[in-house]
């Protein structure tokens, strides 16, 4: 109670300061008037009786201020007063004032935009009920650690469990859609009834499916995305219950998702239909196109549902050997599986803007550091007049505090703009895939982490002063401002803030640099073709009319001739199974025939391409042949592999002639008729896998890829491409057209690599000028304070050049320190990030021999232009300025 009390006054001597003045002058009055009285009473005069009070009061003035002290009546005051002083005093040094600002404000930018992108990515809340019960689940084999399921697997899965509430799958689809205009592709998604309940989401108009609605024999229905809704149907109302055409089948409009609703792995989608499973791969045990999304149960661990599956899979492994033979589990949680590739990017840029904010913060705490010892003379004078320690550490937290809020104000604008243009950067398609990072902004959890960055800084840059308030020397202090000597608080804390900053620098510079060069060596490995000049192109065509294989097999002939006939062109191919690049995804199964089998699966991507595909590609044949058009279903089976297959398989042998087969209860033998050099079929950063080519007429597909060689400039060929296929069958549709460099360029490896390298070699940039700018002002302060014995040397002889040495040599020691600290430190970094790199060493020797040279070069270079002030010091002027 005495406490509220204590509290309620205080806060009224602070908001109700004229009346609490009044009160307080009222008050001494009546003890002042009351005192007087007593002494009349005893026999005083009262001029004596009002001087006696005067002197028991010991001071009207000093009463009144010890009062307002007890009621806290001076905080407000004296806080206006240390900011009013402060802002005097950073006024008069409008030069530090403004360094310090952008310096504070730079390293502000960086780390705030990156943690907006981290806190989108890995700290949001996914927009599901309780997501952190939410958890990927996936079969789990040799080459694919995080594998497709197939739907008979799922029933099982879903039945045999006991870790989850609900099991559910999705698959990321495409589909035809048919309109008045024609035929036009769209992203869509497959997924099971229960997917949404299991996600927590509930569709903002219209219904979810019903239990059942994705078995075969129920009707077709879907769920529209938010954007699809309101950019095909106007956001109407009346859009429930229509009927929409997807791959030539009818799909009623069943509901509407929300407008914040995403779902990462199966996006971008526009239309959610119930899965069906109908298809040739849904029916097969050894098929795998689906992926699992659960909930825990309460109180299921991960692990504990990792246990279970498992065992679950072991189960499924004994009774179907023929097709479960080596299959695991794997369970992940739902925020890791969203987040993928992209989490080990957004921590290391997140250390390197932090690296940079360590920097900045030091700079300017260096910079507060000499200020204080310029000062030396002023707190010298403050203290013998009276004022206590804590008084002066009060002030210099407050400069600390208006230099911090400009700076953190200045940042935070600058990030909003820096985050806008880092998002601008991202490529539309890229986007569509990252849907999170929609209406990326200054959110309430990045505004309360850019507050509590702007108070750690607060506190750092408080240290130098309030240690030169410490010192022992202080009581010194009007001595020492008057010789003009380096502080000791300045030898000791000021020389290693430099060496921290070039170390820092030194390990962002080395980031940058391995970043660089494994981006370079990415850019430039051998994709095992030739890209120039060289074209591609999808090609997808209604299944309803060409999903048989003579339909097909006559289309992809067609569309080849029509394109042969183009000015320039030079060869034409076809991939049925997706394009250099695209992914491993599609795998068969096969075995080596005369050779001993127990039924282990050997997994490898399959691609079935036309027999010009490897003459158009500019691939290398190795040894035997090429595949003919004459090789259709007809004809005995043949394949083609590449070296790694080759070297992989039939160690020591020739595997020309040799047979194979795919795994099944009636093996069918595939001769294999040639070997050609390894291709890049998935991500450039990835390890090239053993690809079995198999001819496009045995095993046909109606969505194709189309790769087309060219003796001219490539860019215009691709609208006439599209306008030759859409003149053979206008429900064809063509997409992703685009030259094979710009697939390169633009694959989602290359694009994640360059945008580490550029964003790190930005910070490592800004780091190495930070660095070299500290060190400058180190040398140069050094120096300033050193005048009078550089004058006294040279009075008695030294030459600039020895003056140029001593100047030097003390740069080179810190310059020394900081590079040996920040290589060790830059392996560790290096070490820590080895996933990010591409054909590149942590311990890079190389790039840690240039990144030293540079630093050191840099920064002596800083250093020499105080040594040349100093080697033309006047020993007459230095001397008089004592």
């Amino acid at each position: 109670m005495r406490l509220n009390n204590v509290f309620r006054l205080r806060l009224r001597s602070l908001f109700s300061r004229t009346t609490v003045e009044r009160e307080l002058d009222e008050e001494l009055r009546y003890h002042l008037e009351r005192q007087i009285e007593l002494n009349l009473a005893a026999g005083m005069t009262r001029a004596d009786a009002r001087r006696d009070a005067l002197q028991s009061i010991e001071g009207f003035d000093q009463r009144k201020e010890e009062c307002r002290d007890m009621r806290g009546l001076n905080l407000l005051e004296n806080l206006q007063k240390d900011l009013r002083f402060a802002i005097r005093q950073l006024r008069k040094n409008l030069g530090f004032t403004c360094t310090a600002i952008l310096v504070l404000a730079l390293g502000m930018c960086a780390s705030v935009a990156i943690c907006a992108f981290v806190d989108a990515v890995l700290i949001k809340p996914l927009p599901y009920r309780n997501p952190s019960r939410l958890v990927g689940v996936f079969e789990r084999v040799a080459a694919f650690p995080q594998s497709n399921l197939s739907y008979p697997d799922y029933l099982d899965w879903k039945k045999l469990n006991s870790v989850f509430s609900s099991l559910d799958v999705y698959q990321r689809n495409g589909f035809l859609l048919t309109t008045a205009a024609g035929a036009e592709p769209v992203r869509a998604a497959r997924v099971s009834d229960g997917f949404f309940r299991t996600l927590g989401v509930t569709p903002a108009l219209g219904r979810d499916f019903y239990a059942g609605e994705d078995l075969p024999a129920a009707p077709r229905a879907t769920l529209l995305s938010y954007a699809a809704w309101q950019q095909r149907y106007g956001g109407k109302r009346d859009v429930l219950g229509r009927v929409v055409t997807l791959d030539g089948a009818p799909n009623v409009i069943i509901g509407v998702l929300p407008r914040e609703f995403h779902f990462t792995p199966a996006e971008p989608a526009e239309f959610w239909t119930a899965l069906h499973a109908t298809g040739s791969c849904d029916v097969r045990r050894s098929c795998h196109g689906l992926y699992g999304v659960a909930r825990l149960k309460d109180g299921v661990s991960i692990p504990a549902a990792l246990s279970n599956v498992t065992w679950v899979a072991q189960q499924l492994e004994t009774q179907y050997p023929a097709t479960n033979r080596g299959q695991g589990a794997a369970v992940a949680a739902l925020t890791d599986v969203i987040a993928g590739d992209i989490r080990p990017i957004l921590l290391v840029l997140l250390c390197g803007a932090g690296l940079l904010l360590l920097i900045a913060s030091v700079n300017v705490a260096g910079l507060l550091l000499v200020r204080s010892e310029s000062r030396t003379r002023e707190i010298a004078v403050r203290t013998a007049l009276g004022a206590s320690s804590g008084r002066l550490i009060r002030q210099f937290v407050t400069e600390a505090l208006v230099l911090v809020a400009a700076g953190s104000a200045l940042g935070l604008a600058s990030a909003h703009w820096a985050i806008q243009l880092l998002t601008g950067l991202i490529s539309e398609d890229m986007m569509a895939r990252m849907p999170f990072l929609q209406g990326l902004g200054l959110t309430v959890r990045v505004m309360a982490l850019a507050g509590a960055i702007s108070l750690l800084a607060a506190v750092l840059l408080s240290l130098p002063p309030s240690l030169r308030v410490w010192s022992s020397g202080m009581q010194a202090g009007l001595a020492e401002a008057s010789r003009g000597s380096a502080g000791t608080v300045w030898r000791r804390l000021g020389s290693k803030l430099v060496v921290l900053e070039l170390a820092t620098a030194m390990v962002l510079l080395v980031g940058a640099g391995l970043l660089g060069k494994s981006l370079y060596r990415l850019l430039h490995v051998d994709v095992g073709l030739q890209p120039d000049r060289l074209v591609t192109m999808e090609v997808m065509a209604p299944a309803s009319r060409y999903g048989e294989d003579p339909q097909a097999i006559a289309l992809a002939r067609q569309v080849m001739s029509r394109a042969e006939e183009l000015p320039g062109v030079q060869s034409v191919g076809v991939s049925g199974l997706g394009l250099p690049m695209d992914g491993n995804g599609n795998t068969t199964w096969f075995r080596v025939l005369g050779r001993p089998w127990h039924g282990e699966h050997n997994d490898v991507p399959e691609r079935n391409v036309s027999a010009g595909y490897f003459t158009t590609l500019g691939a290398r044949l190795l040894r035997g042949r090429y595949f003919t058009e004459a090789e259709d279903g007809s004809k005995p089976r043949v394949a083609i592999i590449n070296h790694t297959f080759a070297r992989q398989f039939f160690p020591g042998e020739d595997a020309l002639g040799k047979q194979i087969a795919h795994v099944s209860t009636s093996p069918v033998p595939i001769e294999i008729v040639g070997i050609v050099e390894d291709i890049r079929e998935g991500p450039l950063d990835a390890a090239i896998p053993p690809v079995l080519y198999v001819p496009f007429n045995q095993e046909t597909d109606s969505f194709f890829g189309l790769v087309v060689r060219t003796s001219q400039d490539e860019r215009p060929l691709l609208p006439a491409l599209a306008a030759t296929v859409h003149k053979i069958d206008s429900g064809i549709v063509t997409v992703r057209g685009a030259t094979m460099t710009v697939r390169i360029n633009a694959s989602q490896s290359a694009y994640l690599h360059r945008s580490a390298a550029w964003l790190v070699g930005g910070f490592a940039a800004l780091a190495l000028l930070l660095g070299v700018v500290g060190l400058y002002g180190v040398i140069a302060y050094s120096v300033s304070q050193r005048s009078r014995e550089i004058g006294i040397r040279m009075a008695l002889g030294a030459q600039p050049r020895s003056v140029y040495q001593l100047i030097l040599k003390e740069a080179g020691w810190l310059i020394a320190f900081g590079v040996t600290i920040g290589s060790v430190c830059s392996v560790a970094a290096a070490a820590l990030m080895r996933g990010l790199l591409f054909s590149v060493r942590s311990w890079d020797v190389p790039t840690l021999a240039a990144v030293a040279g540079l630093l050191s070069v840099s920064a002596l270079l800083a250093s020499f232009i105080p040594a040349r002030r100093a080697a033309s010091v006047n020993p007459v002027e230095a001397l008089r300025s004592e």
